[in-house]
């Protein structure tokens, strides 16, 4: 039986020049071995797990942490144990990586991350690598508004925004699928991925890189509506919908509302706390949203978000 408390383990993602993520494999022996991990190892009770990280960094790599942000933590439970992953990105170090305990390492492309066999508990950290920090939902535009809509995504390219979704409720579909084809050609000039929102069938016909679920739209589905290799997300409120998100099979979820609107009451907010509590449970990334702005994404970030959603304070 495994323990009743989960193992605190800690983790960092270190990524060098050239794009590529730097893996250790566990030895011979060990639970999981010879499958490849970010390296790290057990949290200390009573330690912090950033500085669990520069132990077990320095311990393993000999490397110094100079800069280092939350990235996200995942609880997994293999069976025989339990443990919570606190994984975080490795902004800046020194000193030169190498195998201080006699492990095999190994540089690996961002992309080719998916033919490296890893302990299940790490494959969420590589969905979190692959989503962007800044996330905009985009605001609902009258029908005929097509231009406005295209070059207000057009600046969103160019201000930092690394996914977008197409949210234009109540537009016919043949107009919609128009501005999705014309958005998507504008995203890819800038590297931008570009979902549609709620509907997975015309996201799929116009080569889209994913769909964006209401919570109503992702109740209504019996399995995930967009096979692997497409990205799909499901808009939360609370924690029942996010299990639902999780039990989808979703890539990220978002969650919210942080801060209230000026014309709502305060009550209606979860603050940075209620969301850090809402997502201690989650298995996939989270994105916060409710009135964020570009000026909140270290506290996201500091809370386990992936990063923000917006609309209006990403437009």
């Amino acid at each position: 039986m495994p323990s009743a408390t989960p193992i605190a383990v800690v983790a960092g993602v270190i990524i060098d020049a050239q794009g590529r993520v730097l893996l250790a494999q566990r030895p011979p022996g060990s639970h999981l071995a010879g499958t490849w991990e970010f390296p790290g190892g057990k949290i200390e009770p009573g330690e912090a797990a950033v500085d669990a990280l520069a132990r077990e960094l320095r311990e393993e790599l000999g490397l110094v942490i100079e800069s280092a942000r939350p990235l996200i933590r995942v609880p997994h439970d293999y069976g025989d144990k339990r443990i919570v992953l606190d994984v975080w990105r490795v902004s800046a170090w020194s000193g030169r990586p190498h195998a201080r305990e006699g492990q095999q390492l190994a540089w690996v492309a961002l992309g080719d991350l998916d033919r490296v066999s890893m302990p299940a508990a790490d494959l969420p950290v590589v969905t979190a690598l692959r989503l962007p920090s800044r996330f905009l939902i985009t605001p609902a535009f009258e029908q005929g508004h097509g231009e406005a809509l295209l070059a207000g995504i057009e600046r969103a390219c160019t201000r930092g925004v690394g996914m977008i979704a197409l949210d234009q409720p109540g537009w016919p579909r043949p107009e919609l699928a128009v501005a999705a084809r014309r958005a998507h050609a504008i995203c890819q000039t800038h590297g931008v991925q570009l979902l549609l929102a709620d509907d997975a069938p015309l996201a799929a016909i116009l080569g889209l890189e994913g769909v964006y679920l209401s919570p109503s739209v992702a109740a209504g589905c019996a399995r995930r509506p967009m096979p692997e290799g497409f990205r799909v997300g499901v808009a939360c409120h609370d924690a029942a919908q996010l299990e639902r998100a999780i039990s989808l099979g979703a890539d990220f979820a978002t969650l919210g509302p942080i801060f209230a609107p000026t014309d709502a009451p305060a009550a209606d907010a979860m603050g940075w706390d209620g969301f850090e509590a809402r997502i201690s449970a989650a298995t996939l990334p989270v994105y916060a949203c409710g009135n964020l702005e570009s000026d909140d994404l270290d506290a996201a970030h500091m809370a386990g978000a992936q990063g923000i959603a917006a609309r209006r304070g990403l437009w």
